[in-house]
């Protein structure tokens, strides 16, 4: 939402406190501009709600006045909606967010929020491929693209996710001299809310990384990106998930076969070979160990289906 948008669905002093909220989210707390959006549209969404409950756009007093039936309300309302659990969860989650900025000012509480239940989203597992065909993946790079460079760069990133793990914005956010040595070793990565680690590239990644550079036809600046479209832009990620979808054509791969899961695969295959949880969380650049908890889960279910296809009292 623009300012001038904030004053039409609420009051003039509510509205400059969200707009002062949004600047937080992006400025200090470096969240992700995805997040800020979806965080962005779900207050929206709310003050309209509210806009409606209370027959006016609603002032900031009026948020601070809220109980935790009003939120309930606002809830119950989406889910009438058709709105799925998991964006419910988020939407209370960026409510929650701006009522805790106006709470550190004095202005709210968030006792009436925080009273409030977080709707329960099924347990969605991780779909990573097989090594075989994670490693058919990366290697089928003639299947890409006509263009040998094009090809190449495909490959190269498609590399750098199950290689290092990494998601497809760390990849295209890679500057031209940040690229690592055709020999491998370490490449810094800034993730989720600006936050940088550092992985480990393989030597295979590292060559395929090179080879995608000795047939570039652009010149690449050390501190543009390292991988562009055809046009020498940066590229797309859509370029890289279409790539994807003829490598899962050509291979006969299930439609779980995305970018992402490459990142999933980089996971729980370390995991499967003896890699720690703390380690591996680390690789992969989550803030919470209980994120990278749940390969633990994708790598049980592999053990049962192999003992189930194998076990001779199976």
């Amino acid at each position: 939402m623009a300012d001038t948008d904030l004053l039409v669905i609420m009051a003039p002093d509510l509205a400059a406190r969200v707009a002062d909220w949004r600047r937080s989210l992006a400025d200090v707390r470096r969240v992700s501009p995805r997040t800020v959006e979806a965080y962005d549209r779900d207050v929206e969404g709310f003050v309209r709600f509210l806009t409606g409950y209370q027959g006016r756009p609603p002032t900031l007093a009026d948020i601070a006045a809220l109980q935790p039936a009003d939120y309930r309300a606002f809830l119950a309302r989406r889910r009438k909606d058709g709105i799925a659990a998991a964006s419910l969860a988020r939407t209370l989650a960026g409510i929650r967010s701006l009522v805790r900025f106006l709470e550190r000012s004095g202005q709210a509480t968030s006792a009436a929020v925080a009273a409030v239940r977080t709707p329960k989203t099924p347990r969605r597992l991780p779909k990573p491929l097989a090594v075989a065909d994670a490693l058919s993946v990366v290697a089928c790079d003639s299947q890409l693209a006509e263009d040998a460079w094009v090809a190449a760069r495909d490959a190269a990133v498609l590399a750098l996710l199950y290689g290092a793990g990494l998601r497809i914005s760390e990849a295209l956010a890679i500057t031209a001299g940040e690229a690592p040595a055709a020999e491998g070793g370490a490449l810094r990565v800034t993730g989720k809310g600006g936050k940088t680690r550092s992985v480990p590239i393989l030597p295979a990644v590292g060559k395929a990384i090179a080879d995608y550079r000795a047939l570039c036809p652009y010149h690449l600046v050390a501190d543009g990106p390292l991988f562009v479209g055809k046009k020498g832009g940066p590229l797309s990620p859509r370029l890289i998930q279409l790539a994807m979808q003829r490598l899962r054509g050509a291979l006969g791969l299930s439609d779980t076969a995305t970018p992402h899961a490459l990142r999933h695969s980089f996971a729980t295959h370390l995991l499967g070979a003896g890699g720690d949880l703390r380690t591996i969380q680390e690789l992969l650049g989550h803030a919470n160990l209980g994120t990278t908890q749940v390969y633990t889960s994708v790598d049980a279910e592999r053990l049962v289906a192999a003992w189930a296809s194998a076990h001779p009292r199976a």
